[in-house]
């Protein structure tokens, strides 16, 4: 692995954490899990814990509203819970070609082994044609023990032909997990594919299935009237970027299937 083309950066003390679950949500299709770890973020009141730059991120820095350049980062939050606590995976940019995305999601199971974590939550979105007026939820993993354990009502588990692969770390992750024994579960949910279109609807029916099943306690109500800071926030910060991501990966993609591919993620 090469870890020379990645710097991680710690903040503050390592915690003790019990039995943590790593929940992921980076750029992807409608921004659907970064939108919704970033609400748990803010809303969770979750510490930093790690800051993660690479050499294989897009080759391009933001300028902030200071004028500033910022280099893309991904990074690792946590909150205590009480019976069991969360690590959150959140940032601006996915790794562009396949042995980065195999490498930072090696790095980012090792955090979970690190802090004793038996299960990783990805969570990302479902292109479609057209707007849906409710999103439907469905799920995925790598055993059937933690799909039994989060399938409900509000989740459907038929996702067999209704979708291509799972492109990125939102897939990597489940799939290399089983690797290391640990359980890995997806949440995808339906939302417009147009990469202008930011998919709060399907964040906040994701945000519902966590908060039931990991008694989260948070006001989802509060996306609703965050919409306009996270519109402004994501459009400046992440468009450009996640395109360059997407389009990278759908590329290589339909060369190696010869045929379109959704992008999950």
């Amino acid at each position: 692995m090469r870890d020379s083309y990645w710097k991680i950066m710690q903040f503050g003390k390592i915690p003790r954490l019990d039995k943590p679950v790593l929940i992921e949500g980076l750029p992807g299709i409608g921004n659907v899990g970064k939108v919704a770890v970033d609400f748990l973020i803010d809303e969770l009141g979750a510490k930093k814990l790690y800051e993660i730059t690479s050499y294989t991120f897009p080759h391009s820095v933001f300028v902030n509203e200071d004028n500033l350049v910022e280099l893309p980062v991904v990074e690792v939050f946590y909150k205590k819970l009480g019976k069991r606590d969360i690590l959150l995976l959140g940032g601006d940019v996915q790794p562009i070609d396949e042995i980065s995305s195999y490498e930072f999601s090696e790095k980012i199971l090792d955090i979970v082994e690190k802090f004793h974590g038996t299960e990783v939550v990805t969570l990302g979105g479902i292109g479609l044609s057209d707007i849906p007026k409710k999103p439907r939820v469905y799920c995925t993993g790598n055993s059937k023990k933690i799909i039994n354990k989060y399938k409900s009502s509000m989740v459907s588990n038929n996702l067999y032909g209704v979708v291509g692969p799972i492109v990125g770390v939102s897939g990597l992750l489940l799939g290399l997990a089983s690797r290391r024994n640990i359980e890995a579960i997806s949440f995808l949910a339906e939302t417009y594919g147009h990469p202008m279109y930011l998919g709060i609807k399907g964040a906040k029916e994701i945000l519902k299935v966590l908060d039931k099943n990991l008694n989260l306690n948070i006001d989802i109500n509060k996306l609703d009237r965050e919409i306009k800071d996270i519109e402004s926030e994501l459009i400046k910060k992440t468009e450009q970027l996640t395109e360059v991501t997407k389009q990278i990966a759908l590329k290589k993609f339909q060369k190696k299937f010869g045929r379109d591919v959704d992008y999950i993620g």
